[in-house]
């Protein structure tokens, strides 16, 4: 991947967005590119590391695991999007594990290198901060639906929240996003895969949602 593409990334990510591409390129030129296969774990929680990644391309999920193997998916990250933010800012292990859902390219700024950043641009911190409570509060969002809602309410929330983020609009008014499997959707809402398949048919009955091509289409009656 050559600097300029890397750069083109780093300018459409909010927390870089106010630098110059002198020093976008200075950036660039200190971290190091690795290449991830799918499956294959990037971090692991409790891990002592504490260097921030972004994804150049490709996606990957922050989980917690049990150890039945059970995961709890806390986030899924994709191309542009930053994680190990947390052990990056206060030097403690990792609190979740990193995981390649697809073939993935990630650029790693070790902790030194970003603090000196820090202390010459401030509004990156300001900016690293407004991205930390804006999943804070998708956190906060998540748990009270995992506590008050049912699964079918959850999973809909969970879809709605994707939508809004990566959602393209239809010329029919739906919203269209990439279909999210069954286990995501398990994983990420504290469901089993048994009552992720009655809740999505209960949605495609009620014509919430239906699926073509690879993808849902959420109504255009349903608030994003």
């Amino acid at each position: 991947m050559s600097d300029s593409e890397v750069i083109k990334i780093l300018k459409e990510m909010p927390i870089f967005q106010n630098l110059s591409d002198e020093h976008l390129l200075l950036i660039s030129k200190g971290f190091s590119i690795n290449k991830v296969k799918e499956g294959k774990f990037i971090f692991y929680q409790s891990e002592e590391s504490t260097d921030l990644y972004i994804i150049l391309d490709g996606a990957v999920k922050a989980c917690l695991l049990d150890p039945e193997g059970k995961e709890l998916i806390l986030n899924i990250f994709k191309k542009g999007d930053f994680f190990g933010e947390l052990s990056l800012l206060d030097g403690k292990p990792r609190s979740a594990t990193v995981i390649a859902l697809k073939d993935s390219v990630v650029g790693i700024l070790k902790r030194e290198q970003f603090l000196t950043l820090l202390k010459n641009n401030p509004m990156i911190a300001i900016s690293l901060l407004s991205a930390l409570v804006e999943r804070i509060r998708m956190t906060d969002e998540m748990l009270g639906a995992m506590a008050f809602l049912d699964v079918s309410r959850r999973i809909l929330k969970y879809i709605l929240n994707i939508a809004q983020k990566e959602g393209e609009k239809t010329e029919e008014g739906y919203i269209k996003i990439n279909k999210i499997t069954h286990r995501e959707l398990a994983s990420c809402t504290g469901a089993s895969r048994e009552a992720v398949t009655k809740a999505l048919k209960i949605l495609k009955f009620k014509g919430i949602i239906f699926e073509k091509n690879g993808h849902f289409f959420i109504s255009p009656d349903i608030e994003i």
